[in-house]
């Protein structure tokens, strides 16, 4: 079970930069949904990465909001990426930024205003005394792979679209065809290779299960 705080949105802010943020947009319910979010079990856990993302889409929402812009679905969240994506080119970005000063905002001062995920952090664990409970091994196992999964699933998708996108522009030529992706650790102890899935269910590679029988 996790530890959750017992503040709530009706105390007292505080005067780190969230909780001025919060105050100045007006961004109601935010503390109890981060500490919500943070301390959530499974897939309703965010890491507080994810939290400085759903805290910057909303103070996003609130500019538009502010200047009468009332944002369409999906718009907020696809606006946020073309200002803050690494993989969107410089002049995308500026190009979203001019149209957002034209339109009223104050893009500017909502940017300063975008918080890092070691704000949030720092928000949850002194301002609003947010703790979390240390994972079991199952559990830390468990995410590990998901993740990892996640990732070789990623890999694979923008892999066989990046094929697909050169075969129809005849760049390269090939059948029809299967992306695999696997990813292998190998120990440098006892050169013993392992698929990462291996590794994770085994808990150990060959040299270290023999220092614990031995043991």
């Amino acid at each position: 079970m996790t530890d959750r705080s017992s503040s709530t949105d009706s105390e007292a802010v505080c005067t780190c930069k969230l909780g001025r943020v919060a105050t100045q947009y007006e961004l109601a319910g935010l503390n109890d949904d981060l500490v919500a979010y943070w301390t959530g079990d499974g897939d309703d856990q965010r890491s507080t990465r994810e939290l400085a993302t759903y805290v910057n889409q909303r103070v996003l929402e609130a500019a538009l909001e502010e200047a009468n812009i009332p944002p369409k679905e999906g718009e907020v969240e696809n606006t946020y990426r073309l200002l803050t994506d690494d993989d969107v080119s410089s002049g995308t970005q500026v190009q979203t930024r001019n149209e957002l000063q034209r339109d009223g905002v104050p893009i500017e001062r909502v940017e300063s205003d975008f918080v890092s995920h070691q704000t949030v952090y720092n928000h949850l664990t002194d301002c609003l005394g947010a703790k979390l409970e240390t994972p079991s091994d199952e559990e830390r196992l468990e995410r590990s792979s998901e993740k990892l999964g996640a990732l070789q699933n990623r890999t694979a998708a923008v892999t066989a679209d990046t094929v697909s996108q050169l075969e129809r522009n005849d760049v390269v030529a090939i059948g029809d065809f299967d992306v695999t992706v696997s990813v292998t650790v190998t120990c440098e102890d006892c050169l013993q290779e392992y698929t990462i899935r291996e590794l994770l269910e085994n808990r150990a590679c060959d040299c270290h299960t023999v220092d614990v029988d031995d043991a």
